[in-house]
């Protein structure tokens, strides 16, 4: 029989494929998920997780345990939410319409809409991605009613809310850069490459400035490359070797392929990630889901 730490340990290091936001998640030290993980995989007798410096990832056996649990932990997991709902009498109704932008930002908006759902059967979810070309549209028309995204976002007529998770920052480069097999960079080192940027109207100076830096912190200037409207542009860009992107580390998780490599930058601040809504205020629907998703991610330290 599993033991309760052994089953959420193993669960959530196969969706998070990191030791530290494992712990983070479950309240415990980053060893002793370490500890639990090799516990199981002596009483599986085969190895669960590859691991490196930089990646982990599911092996086969691994694979296979995970969708051997997963249904039956999720449907404990839905009966004690149903009870809890029922006891406390609680029905929501409505539609609450959410966007994201980014694919670690989409995952937690889905887990959390699979509880609503549950908790909540007479409601219904609607996500939506946000392109970057113009991140503030469709909230601006009344198209999505919450947003998680990258901060900061500093606008009259939207709330910026309070944090839910944070990503360390890195350097997308192409496989063959010479930052490529660095274990990190620095924000000096952008003064010896070119930027591949994003190219809006509608984003915000500000928020361009922050991810996109026309200057070094010790003044330098940094050479801009093409500016792209599309996230796979950028992608593409960088894997013809013609420039580098800052971006989440988490992103090579998702975008990982030929021809490109994730560099840690060392002295960066992190990517903080946080919901916004209309200053007119949420509804109901939106602020019960909003709760949820709290439940479910990672807590900032």
């Amino acid at each position: 029989m599993l033991e309760r730490l052994e089953l959420e340990a193993f669960l959530i290091l196969g969706e998070e494929l990191h030791f530290g936001r494992t712990a983070e998640r479950l309240h415990v030290t980053t060893g002793r998920i370490s500890q639990t993980i090799r516990k199981l995989e002596r009483r599986v007798g085969g190895q669960l997780f590859e691991r490196n410096s930089r990646k982990v990832t599911l092996t086969a056996l691994g694979e296979q345990l995970r969708d051997d649990l997963r249904p039956a932990y999720d449907q404990i997991a839905a009966g004690l939410a149903q009870a809890v709902t029922t006891t406390r009498g609680v029905r929501i109704k409505g539609v609450v319409r959410v966007g994201f932008s980014g694919a670690w930002c989409g995952n937690l908006l889905v887990k959390a809409a699979d509880l609503f759902r549950v908790r909540h059967p007479d409601s219904v979810v609607e996500i939506q991605e946000i392109q970057l070309l113009d991140p503030l549209g469709r909230m601006r028309a009344g198209e999505v009613d919450l947003q998680l995204t990258e901060f900061p976002i500093v606008e009259p007529d939207i709330v910026q809310g309070p944090l839910m998770f944070a990503e360390p920052r890195g350097l997308l480069v192409p496989a063959g850069h010479p930052f490529a097999g660095k274990d990190s960079v620095s924000m000096e080192d952008l003064a010896d490459t070119t930027l591949v940027t994003i190219a809006s109207e509608h984003i915000p100076e500000y928020w361009m400035d922050y991810y996109f830096p026309r200057r070094t912190p010790s003044g330098r200037p940094i050479p801009q490359g093409p500016a792209t409207r599309f996230w796979p542009e950028v992608l593409v860009h960088v894997s013809m070797g013609v420039g580098v992107s800052t971006v989440a580390m988490r992103a090579q998780d998702f975008h990982s392929r030929p021809g490109l490599a994730f560099v840690p930058l060392h002295d960066a601040p992190p990517i903080d990630y946080g919901f916004l809504w209309p200053r007119t205020g949420l509804n109901p629907v939106a602020s019960t889901y909003l709760d949820i998703v709290h439940e479910l991610a990672t807590p900032i330290r």
